[in-house]
């Protein structure tokens, strides 16, 4: 663990990185060496697919990728290995491994599995559209308030408090105001009241909406690792396919940087070259 020790000493001389930066580089770094898995590509794409299977958010493998890039990077430099493995990573393979991206028909199944004949199927229709429409974090959704919608737009609160107007289309609407109609009307509407609730009328949390998209994913067979990011990912990646800006879906999405955006670049080409493969007569 000496190079680790070297490596963090480096990341605070050098390249002044806050704290808590510093720790989850420590985290994701020794997480991958404790593994034994060859300083490799493949033993990085291993990795990081066995990380997958854990089910962790999509932003924690990102950060995981970046920290390894860093960490071989600093290596190469220190004269520790003999080609520079983070000019190998930043490759579609690995980044498919990021997001977790619905097709389009996928989209429409899910969000054609609630049953809308009923409080929770409406509730949770409602729920998928808005997530899809938005881009919105779970996080995000869970804290709306019955006053934050209009009719084509919604305004959000994101990370650090960074307040956002997100547009949203018509089938969103749709789904929100059938909701509104037919279940939200049984509990009395008080100022800044949650838009989704339980069906005990209790603030919906951010696991619940997690259960239940897993539940209609497993009913309608979709063997995609499933999560309300899953939504938010297609949302972006699908905007990107259909030549949205990049500028653009930064702001919807509420990122801080254009480089965590950019990530959709790496999926949307790789989904562009399988297209290709497949349709073109001359692959």
């Amino acid at each position: 663990m000496e190079t680790l020790a070297d490596f963090l000493a480096y990341l605070r001389s050098e390249r002044g990185l806050s704290p808590h930066t510093i720790t989850a580089y420590e985290y994701d770094v020794s997480t991958f060496l404790k593994t034994g898995k060859p300083f490799t590509q493949e033993g990085i794409i291993n990795h990081l697919a066995e990380k997958k299977r854990e089910d962790l958010a999509s932003s924690t493998l990102a950060r995981a990728l970046v920290s390894l890039k860093v960490f071989f990077r600093f290596l190469f430099r220190e004269g520790h290995l003999e080609k520079d493995l983070s000019k190998l990573l930043d490759t579609p393979k690995l980044w498919q491994l990021i997001p977790e991206v619905l097709t389009p028909q996928e989209v429409d199944r899910l969000l054609a599995a609630p049953d809308p004949s009923t409080h929770i199927g409406m509730r949770d229709r409602a729920i998928f559209e808005l997530l899809y429409a938005s881009g919105l974090r779970v996080s995000e959704l869970c804290t709306l308030s019955l006053y934050d919608l209009d009719d084509t737009s919604l305004r959000v609160e994101g990370k650090g408090g960074k307040q956002r107007v997100v547009p949203f289309g018509r089938k969103a609407l749709e789904a929100v105001d059938a909701y509104l109609a037919t279940y939200r009307e049984n509990y009395a509407t008080r100022e800044n009241l949650p838009l989704f609730l339980s069906l005990k009328g209790k603030p919906l949390d951010r696991i619940t909406v997690w259960r239940r998209i897993k539940h209609y994913g497993n009913k309608i067979g979709l063997t995609k690792n499933l999560s309300p990011h899953t939504l938010r990912h297609s949302f972006a990646t699908h905007l990107l396919e259909n030549g949205a800006d990049l500028r653009i879906i930064q702001e919807m999405l509420g990122h801080a940087h254009i480089g965590t955006t950019d990530r959709y670049t790496h999926v949307s080409k790789s989904h562009l070259q399988a297209a290709f493969s497949r349709h073109h007569p001359r692959p």
